[in-house]
């Protein structure tokens, strides 16, 4: 028996089919002694990964007390979303209108009606809460430039104008870079080398930290300034070491992301306890892929080191064939391609082989394998995709026991449906109906 075989042959013994959300009771139960949930995903832009990630939100919040979800987007756009679920007043009137302010390209990632059917779930869980009781929802990210700097200046114009010339020293700095500021502005510093507003975002963070426990117009206010203070600083600093060479913009993200989650986890408290959904990139521990060779690191890898009393725990998700959404190139229009069958040899065609369908395992039940301690060619999607030629650059060579802790896989998947294309809800996949 050759080598695939061999490994076909283990998988068929450890993995569960995965047919409605009871089959996941071992799995929840397992999560349930962990303090911090990663959920992750093998593209932007698939219809299951999100239902099974909210069916699974949704029994650790409901029977373990979960408080928050923090997700791999930006933080004002999130921030809105947070006060709608959290009954803030002045907040919007619907999940549709605050959803459809995501006008940032990939609009699809978030903008779509699988996750308005968390947010809907969201909003009607906390009725009747105490406030320090509703669950919220909170971007990561490290994009929002100019949003952020915006959010802290409408702010201001309110709160405390004392803070106001700091503020507007920052914006004028990035205005002349317009809408994409964030790339108009790494691309200045490469062709004229210009003067940088490193010292307009540092001296604004400085200002507002200090001042932060007086914005207290509501329970998240200084929360929020201070966040987008950071994103501001933190960004700047992303966009600018995309030109350097001695600095990784990969490991930069991650660092604001995993600052981001230790911010919000103080928030709350020392009983805390949070879930993250990223892409598979950002949650499966960097060291067990070939990332570790040129010293990239992600938030799977930096929770594990920096996190452990949290007991994290790190589920993966992947697929065989199906189709997904994505673009062509950057900022081009979404398509919903065809994903074609994983390659002969990799972790999605061994566990498509062992015949069981949909389906999910411990990844502990590999670890002493020695069939499973070598790396594995694991399927990854970006928003940018080519079908035709994704066995040159979608396959991560994975040693998939120590990248996660648990695994849920879907033989065949489909893309998620978009609030930007017109979408019978009543036509809307069926497949999980338990998983709204």
């Amino acid at each position: 028996m050759d080598i695939i075989a061999q490994r076909i042959n283990t998988l068929s013994k450890v993995t569960r089919k995965l047919e409605n959300t009871l089959d996941l009771d071992p799995l929840i139960e397992r999560l349930s002694s962990s303090k911090l949930v990663l959920l992750g995903e093998a593209s932007h832009g698939t219809h299951d990964y999100y239902t099974w990630r909210t069916a699974i939100s949704k029994r650790l919040i409901e029977e373990h007390g979960f408080n928050f979800i923090a997700v791999e987007g930006d933080w004002p756009d999130f921030y809105r979303v947070n006060r709608y679920v959290k009954h803030y007043e002045n907040s919007h009137s619907s999940s549709v209108e605050v959803l459809k302010e995501f006008n940032r390209w990939p609009t699809w990632m978030w903008a779509n009606w699988e996750i308005e059917t968390l947010v809907n779930w969201l909003h009607k869980h906390n009725t009747g809460l105490s406030a320090h009781n509703r669950v919220g929802i909170f971007g990561l990210d490290v994009y929002s430039l100019w949003e952020s700097i915006e959010a802290i200046v409408d702010y201001l114009q309110t709160h405390d104008r004392t803070l106001l010339p700091a503020a507007k020293r920052a914006m004028g700095c990035f205005e002349p870079f317009g809408d994409e500021m964030g790339m108009a502005y790494a691309r200045s510093l490469q062709r004229f080398l210009p003067k940088t507003c490193e010292n307009e975002v540092v001296s604004l963070l400085s200002d507002i930290k200090k001042r932060a426990q007086t914005f207290n117009t509501d329970i998240e206010a200084a929360l929020n300034i201070e966040q987008n203070a950071y994103i501001a600083t933190n960004a700047e600093k992303y966009y600018r070491s995309m030109v350097s060479a001695n600095q990784s913009s990969w490991n930069l993200r991650d660092h604001h992301m995993m600052d981001t989650l230790k911010r919000l986890l103080h928030f709350h408290g020392p009983d805390a306890k949070a879930i993250i959904w990223e892409h598979n990139t950002h949650v499966g521990d960097a060291r067990a892929t070939d990332m570790a060779i040129d010293n990239t690191i992600n938030v799977g890898q930096l929770v594990r080191e920096q996190l452990p009393s949290y007991n994290p725990k790190i589920v993966g998700f992947g697929s065989y064939q199906g189709t997904v959404v994505a673009g062509s190139e950057w900022g081009a229009p979404m398509r919903n391609m065809q994903v074609p069958k994983a390659i002969e040899g990799s972790w999605e065609h061994l566990m498509h082989q062992n015949g069981k369908g949909d389906q999910w395992l411990f990844m502990d039940e590999l670890k002493e394998n020695h069939l499973f301690k070598v790396p594995i060619g694991h399927r990854a999607i970006g928003v940018v995709y080519h079908p035709k030629y994704e066995r040159i650059g979608n396959y991560v060579p994975s040693v998939m026991p120590e990248r996660y802790d648990a695994f849920i896989f879907i033989d065949t998947s489909e893309g998620v449906h978009a609030m930007d294309v017109y979408v019978d809800k009543s036509q809307l996949p069926e497949t999980y109906p338990w998983a709204f």
